[in-house]
């Protein structure tokens, strides 16, 4: 297509301008850190080399990664370290979370977790009492959205967790259908990650249902525009499209930095599909800036065509 050889950027080795960012720093990424260690907490923010993690901090944001820092999966995008079996669970982490979110006065957070397949119903009861702990120490008052795996499809763990009532339901398509095989997990699906969502519509239909893409890994624009139909028909709300990006050499290689305008063209092609709110950018993920780009621009009674552009 015309449009994807104008914005197309060829690598050379280098990371382009636009994917150039400063080191974190501020008095709240410091406290928040802090914060985080006294409790012995962990972020999604530092355990998968988020690039935001610094403006995001500074902005009293932050996603808080669950179950801990060990994934039982090894998707080849993600630089998360894996292991067969996961860490012991922390009984007392639901109460740690809520009261880190309420020290430090934040008004909309985001929980995660790694995959622990180890588990009988995938840590799904743990990651329900996180949200609810959340809800009864602010009262209500902070925000909660969630990151969720697929639960391997079980049914009722998926919606144990969305039972516990959080603000917004995301689970990650990642790529697209031809991609998935090479850049999950084995035990990811395409469909499966479909259903998932689906479900969660079908069940809590006024509950808002979220995922992300990761552009750059070989895609092409007519299966980029597939994956958004199938998200459409199963009520996906809110898209996001960020730049692939290699954490380590051992990962995945990145295909193609995607130039700040080739991001824009997506977000208007997501807002003509009719999705209630699309970031795109190259240094968005599924959970950047979540409180200040959700609250600003949709519960806040933005128009239900917007779409948002980074």
């Amino acid at each position: 297509m015309g449009k994807e050889r104008v914005h197309r950027h060829r690598l050379s080795g280098r990371k382009p301008e636009w994917l150039k960012i400063g080191l974190p720093s501020g008095e709240s990424f410091a406290d928040l850190k802090e914060s985080l260690r006294k409790r012995k907490l962990h972020t999604v923010c530092e355990e998968a080399r988020c690039p935001n993690l610094g403006e995001c901090w500074d902005g009293g944001t932050a996603t808080f990664m669950v179950m801990g820092d060990t994934c039982t999966r090894g998707c080849r995008f993600c630089a998360i370290k894996t292991r067969k079996t996961g860490l012991p669970l922390d009984p007392d982490e639901p109460m740690k979370v809520a009261e880190a979110s309420e020290e430090m006065g934040l008004d909309y957070i985001v929980i995660t977790s790694v995959d622990r397949d180890d588990l009988e119903d995938g840590g799904a009861e743990h990651f329900a009492k996180v949200i609810e702990s959340v809800h009864m120490v602010s009262g209500g008052r902070i925000m909660v959205e969630v990151l969720t795996p697929d639960f391997q499809g079980v049914e009722k763990d998926i919606l144990r967790v969305a039972s516990a009532q959080p603000t917004v339901f995301a689970h990650n398509m990642e790529t697209v259908r031809r991609l998935s095989p090479s850049v999950r997990d084995p035990r990811s699906d395409y469909d499966q990650s479909l259903q998932v969502l689906k479900l969660v519509k079908q069940t809590y239909p006024e509950m808002i249902t979220k995922t992300s893409l990761m552009l750059g890994l070989g895609e092409t624009d007519e299966e980029v525009f597939q994956t958004m139909d199938d998200l459409r028909e199963v009520g996906v709300d809110i898209l996001t499209f960020g730049q692939y990006l290699q954490p380590y050499t051992r990962l995945l290689q990145v295909e193609e930095f995607v130039t700040p305008e080739k991001f824009d063209w997506w977000a208007e092609e997501g807002k003509k599909r009719g999705f209630a709110y699309v970031a795109s950018g190259p240094m968005v993920r599924s959970s950047y800036r979540a409180g200040e780009l959700f609250v600003k621009h949709v519960l806040k009674g933005r128009a239900p065509d917007a779409s948002f552009e980074v």
